[in-house]
């Protein structure tokens, strides 16, 4: 593990720079829901001492709307190792107790991904923190449910690898854990990517709805420009594109490519990004008309980063001009994105003072606000202890959105928790930038 914070620098920036207090996105944009408790743990973060470490918090949600409405929600508990899952039901009550899914005690999960494509199906991915013979630990493993996460399969070890899976480098020193990704389409395919320490990007691919994968296939990168940041959605006629960065490089530029269904390239990626600024983290996603839409960080040298986003109709991958969606003079990094099923776009990020929340029902995004609940408190930092990387946001039907959150204050607590909330027809009122 590195000697400094595994949190990358650009997230650092957020403790530093001041923010400006700004009210709920689009004033009546958005009826908030009572917030839900996922988990709660303790505050205790001791030396890496890898899988002998004295870790207690929680962290490390991730949610996703499952096909009738529910709320499918994994976190990590530190103090057990393990990834657990719960599902709650569209009024925020748990409809079954935790899941623990990961099942080994003896190694670190952590920063789980989940899709959800078919009623009663459910898939999990996450980072296994498992040290064999390498540099750095850790594995990409998977599971599935066909019982709406009441039960779920043994884990399966997609990598299987010395390369320190699940790594998103920026530079020697330092990464971001959760570098991976996982989608599902309604017709059993599941296709998960994850990038490791010395660059190489990975995709596995299943056809029977997770019951078995492909040999990882190599996509991208290597030791000079390694991968980081995967990102993956699928069409509605069944196309693939992939998104990534790169590290050791501040003039890095989004990757975006469209596989074939044998995970190959169509054609060379296309590059999404500004001359002169470290394009990062990025988040695709895409509607019921095949518009692909972008999502990620920019950042000039120290500059405050901002968040930015970009759409293209999907056949060409011909991106329109890039436009920031964040507030200006506020520092801005982990977006996240989501297209519902009427075509609205949704963002979420993190800033200073907390998460920020906008979107685009087709006349231009509502001005970003605080998304309520969405502060850390007093003392304690948010988001994930291993990095920017996480999946946070969801949208579902009947104008639903969630997103979660996570905190840890040391010596105090931790915990995760739910902020859902319904689009009110005023959401369409938009404005340009």
């Amino acid at each position: 593990m590195p000697t400094r914070p595994r949190t990358c620098f650009i997230l650092a920036a957020l403790l530093l720079a001041g923010a400006p207090a700004w009210p709920s996105p689009g004033a009546d944009a958005v009826d908030w829901l009572p917030v839900v408790t996922v988990a709660s743990g303790g505050g205790t973060k001791g030396p890496w001492k890898q899988n002998d470490s004295h870790y207690d918090y929680v962290d490390d949600g991730t949610v996703a709307f499952t096909p009738r409405g529910a709320l499918a929600v994994a976190w990590a508990d530190q103090r057990r190792k393990d990834v657990l899952l719960q599902v709650f039901g569209a009024d925020g009550r748990a409809q079954a107790a935790p899941v623990n899914v990961s099942r080994s005690p003896a190694t670190f999960s952590w920063m789980p991904r989940i899709a959800s494509s078919a009623p009663g199906m459910l898939y999990v991915l996450w980072q296994e923190i498992i040290f064999s013979g390498g540099a750095h630990g850790g594995d990409i493993l998977f599971a599935h449910s066909t019982d709406g996460g009441r039960s779920f399969s043994a884990p399966r070890n997609l990598s299987a690898s010395r390369g320190g899976d699940g790594k998103g480098r920026l530079d020697r020193a330092t990464w971001s854990n959760g570098s991976l990704d996982l989608a599902a389409g309604a017709d059993g395919r599941v296709f998960a990517a994850w990038t490791e320490y010395d660059g190489a990007l990975w995709l596995a691919r299943s056809r029977d709805a997770g019951r078995s994968f492909t040999l990882p296939q190599r996509i991208a990168g290597d030791s000079a420009r390694p991968a980081r940041g995967p990102s993956i959605a699928l069409g509605p006629k069944g196309q693939v594109w992939l998104a990534w960065t790169v590290g050791e490089d501040v003039d890095a530029d989004i990757r975006v490519s469209q596989l074939g269904d044998d995970g190959l390239a169509l054609a060379e990626p296309v590059t999404v990004g500004a001359a002169g600024a470290r394009a990062d983290a990025p988040r695709l996603a895409v509607g019921a008309d095949g518009r692909l839409h972008l999502a990620y960080m920019e950042q000039v040298g120290r500059q405050a980063p901002v968040v930015r986003y970009a759409q293209s109709n999907g056949r060409a991958l011909a991106f329109a001009a890039p436009r920031t969606v964040s507030a200006q003079g506020e520092a801005a990094a982990a977006p996240q994105l989501a297209v519902d099923v009427q075509g609205r776009v949704h963002m979420s990020w993190e800033a200073a003072n907390g998460v920020r929340y906008t979107v685009d029902a087709g006349a231009g995004f509502v001005p970003p606000g605080a998304a309520p609940h969405g502060q850390p408190g007093d003392g304690s930092s948010q988001g994930s202890q291993q990095g920017m990387l996480g999946k946070k946001l969801t949208a579902g039907a009947d104008d639903a959105i969630a997103l979660i959150n996570s905190s840890f204050t040391p010596g105090r607590g931790s915990r995760v928790w739910l902020i859902r909330g319904r689009l009110t027809a005023s959401a369409g009122v938009g404005y340009g930038r």
